[in-house]
């Protein structure tokens, strides 16, 4: 792989050289989360995978424009064009004001996203807060033909877009396919076909989120908000949209639709969508009741949890895994994800006890190549989690003598942990935490206690403590300078 950073186009399913359109200029759009319950699993996946590609790009010098919306209405609960909206729905459950939850369950997904140490959006607009500038995209596409109004609705006319473009070439889908499987739901008879969607939906009198509009009081479609907010701040064309595969179709699809009709251009040159995060091989998420939520994940309150985990082993979790590659939960996965984040967080307690020599019996420039061309070969962390794994092997083995390293390549391999583990992976040290400190200097003071019954030749009680805290995955090893421990 060459040092051209490639990328997956969900659109042309290929690679593709990353070119921006007016480079160093990157803007970047994701679909941020219908705030309407706490996050869950499947909404920290898109989260990183995301914040990995922007860390990286700002890293290679590119200035990024990154939005992330937030969905506050439109969003209906059977993700058709009927229904009740989800945010209004749980508003009339919990007796409050649909704004109450919107602001609820927004704070509490910034204070998860800040947990799980991802950068803040440049830009992070919500759909109420774009009303009238939905309504003016409605109105183009209406005067451009590919709309029609029924009954204060209005609705985007599939069949008659896909005469002049393709509707269907994000998701491999056609017309044909749709008008046989998509079902005609009650009071979608209005519609010219089964398949067309809504622009702008007239409120039903118990609708509690309505706006004016030159067609009816109500509301804008799901579709139609992020085609207009990307729009607003990136331009009619803008170089990565992003999300999860399940956004593929009708959303996304929709939004080009819609955005073509509108601007006559298309919206966006390279589509990018992180793969599912399933448990027991079905996909996670709160329609099918079989999600778990971050903060059940930071403190351990749920049955399928044998502990609580901290939000850098879920990071860590999510990054093992390529962001087109689907990631399987199991208990028995976050433990091993948290066991592997301390052994390569480990390697920053060791660096400063390294003796340095005269040159190094390992290439370590090969290292940070090697890195770099993972994250070029379509930001693939996994690969360079392995990398730095390999590299945590070589510093072990420098430190029991059994290789070499030259002061310079100790320094460049300092400096390849800080960016890919810190900058890159967004990866914090387990020491930023005050219990960390405290675990510390407990540990001190068991293996003084074990230090003295060494001394007094007392090698059961020695040889007692060593193995009961390699039980708790801590590895006690004695050396010339005195007892080490790491967790195993």
């Amino acid at each position: 792989m060459s040092d051209k950073l490639f990328v997956y186009n969900t659109l042309s399913r290929k690679k593709e050289v990353f070119e921006p359109i007016n480079p160093p200029f990157v803007g970047m759009y994701v679909c941020g989360p219908t705030v309407y319950g706490d996050a869950h699993l499947g909404h920290a996946r898109p989260a990183v995978s995301f914040d990995l590609i922007y860390r990286y790009l700002k890293h290679l010098g590119y200035n990024v424009r990154y939005v992330r919306n937030i969905t506050d209405v439109g969003h209906l609960v059977n993700d058709a064009d009927q229904g009740e909206d989800k945010i209004a729905k749980k508003a009339r459950l919990e007796k409050l004001e649909p704004m109450e939850i919107v602001q609820y369950y927004t704070q509490s997904y910034h204070k998860n996203m800040e947990q799980l140490n991802t950068l803040s959006p440049n830009i992070e607009p919500r759909a109420t807060g774009h009303i009238i500038d939905q309504i003016e995209m409605v109105k183009k596409i209406i005067d451009n033909g590919f709309a029609y109004v029924v009954n204060g609705s209005v609705y985007f006319d599939v069949e008659k877009y896909n005469k002049k473009y393709n509707y269907g070439k994000l998701s491999g889908r056609n017309l044909e396919s749709l008008r046989t499987n998509t079902r005609t739901l009650q009071m979608q008879d209005e519609k010219k076909n089964n398949f067309d969607f809504a622009l702008w939906k007239k409120a039903l009198p118990e609708h509690i989120m309505r706006w004016p509009s030159p067609w009816s009081e109500g509301f804008p479609g799901w579709h139609i908000e992020c085609s207009t907010m990307s729009t607003k701040y990136l331009g009619e064309r803008f170089d990565i949209h992003g999300g999860g595969m399940d956004l593929v179709f009708p959303h996304h699809e929709s939004e080009i639709a819609q955005s073509v009709a509108a601007n006559k251009t298309e919206p966006v040159k390279y589509w990018i969508h992180n793969n599912m995060i399933t448990i027991k091989g079905q996909k996670m998420g709160k329609s099918l009741n079989n999600f778990i939520t971050l903060n059940d994940l930071f403190s351990g309150n749920n049955k399928v949890l044998s502990q609580a985990f901290s939000p850098m082993t879920i990071r860590f979790f999510i990054l093992q895994a390529h962001y087109r590659s689907t990631l399987d939960f199991s208990n028995e996965a976050l433990i091993a994800a948290e066991k592997g984040l301390k052994k390569l967080l480990n390697v920053f307690n060791v660096f400063d006890k390294l003796k340095t020599s005269g040159k190094s019996s390992f290439d370590v420039k090969e290292i940070q190549d090697k890195c770099y061309q993972a994250m070029n070969d379509d930001f693939n962390s996994p690969i360079v989690i392995a990398h730095l794994f390999d590299a945590v092997r070589m510093i072990n083995s420098v430190k029991d003598n059994k290789e070499t390293i030259s002061a310079p390549d100790l320094e460049l391999l300092k400096k390849i942990f800080n960016v890919f583990v810190f900058e890159i992976l967004g990866l914090k040290s387990e020491k930023d935490n005050d219990q960390t400190e405290l675990i510390d200097g407990l540990m001190q003071m068991i293996l003084s206690v074990r230090q003295n019954a060494k001394n007094n030749k007392d090698y059961a009680t020695s040889d007692k403590i060593r193995d009961e805290l390699l039980k708790l995955n801590i590895k006690v090893k004695d050396t010339k300078d005195g007892a080490e421990w790491q967790f195993e």
